[in-house]
């Protein structure tokens, strides 16, 4: 593949990537991956901790090198035309403490030709979150909620969400879910990282089960519910026996 966008090329493909830490006993977190994913899609990335879920994600977003193998996104390598295709939520919050919520705004208004201003203050709007505040005023939850809104404001193909729900209550959970559902391109995917499973698993078209750095299984939540008559939640626990 060239690194020229085509849209006959799958939005992501991966082949045989690994990644190898020689630093930490030449541990591999992710070993062998090949994978093809589609547009359209809603698809939770599943796995317990330490499967290789974020090493993976960052590989996609090019912030980690693999061993070997191969990244492509929209035939593309993983670099500066694939950020233009990708919104990256990372697990850990990015945004600068003294920074005003608005001038984030502005900020990724100037960075991502594909931001709406206007969606992300209605989003602000409707969670009575001040364009004022300064983010060092918010609370954790209420920062990964502005963090999220950044992220969903962009008309992106693919939106990469990596523990989107983890360490917030449940009532903010609900909220990040519906912001996720109602603002994101339907032509689009996302894919979303999670190890709570029951909270997200209605929303998810498709599941991907990685265990110590391989893919278990890629298939669809309709596929599981029929084939093995169980919820995702209760198959994942059966799989990892959790």
């Amino acid at each position: 593949m060239n690194e020229q966008y085509t849209t006959a090329a799958p939005l992501l493909q991966i082949n045989d990537l690994c990644k190898r830490y020689p630093n930490m006993g030449n541990y591999m977190s992710v070993f062998h991956m090949n994978l093809t994913i589609p547009r359209g899609r809603i698809i939770g990335l599943l796995g317990p901790n330490g499967c290789g879920k974020t090493t993976l994600i960052k590989m996609i977003n090019g912030l980690l090198a693999p061993t070997s193998g191969a990244v492509y996104i929209n035939g593309m390598y993983p670099g500066t035309e694939s950020k233009r295709v990708i919104s990256y939520l990372p697990e850990r919050t990015y945004l600068e403490n003294g920074m005003k919520v608005r001038q984030m705004i502005d900020y990724f208004a100037d960075f991502y030709a594909d931001f709406s201003k206007e969606k992300a203050y209605s989003m602000l709007e409707s969670l009575g979150i001040s364009p004022q505040a300064r983010l060092k005023t918010l609370s954790k939850g209420t920062k990964e909620k502005v963090q999220l809104i950044l992220v969903m404001s962009r008309e992106a193909e693919l939106y990469i969400l990596d523990e989107p729900i983890a360490g917030v209550d449940p009532a903010a959970r609900d909220y990040i879910l519906r912001t996720i559902i109602t603002n994101y391109n339907p032509n689009s995917t996302i894919i979303l990282s999670t190890h709570l499973i029951s909270d997200i698993e209605n929303v998810l078209d498709d599941v991907i089960f990685m265990k110590n750095g391989s893919l278990m299984l890629y298939t669809s939540v309709d596929a599981i519910r029929s084939q093995q008559n169980k919820s995702v939640d209760a198959y994942f626990r059966e799989v990892y026996a959790c």
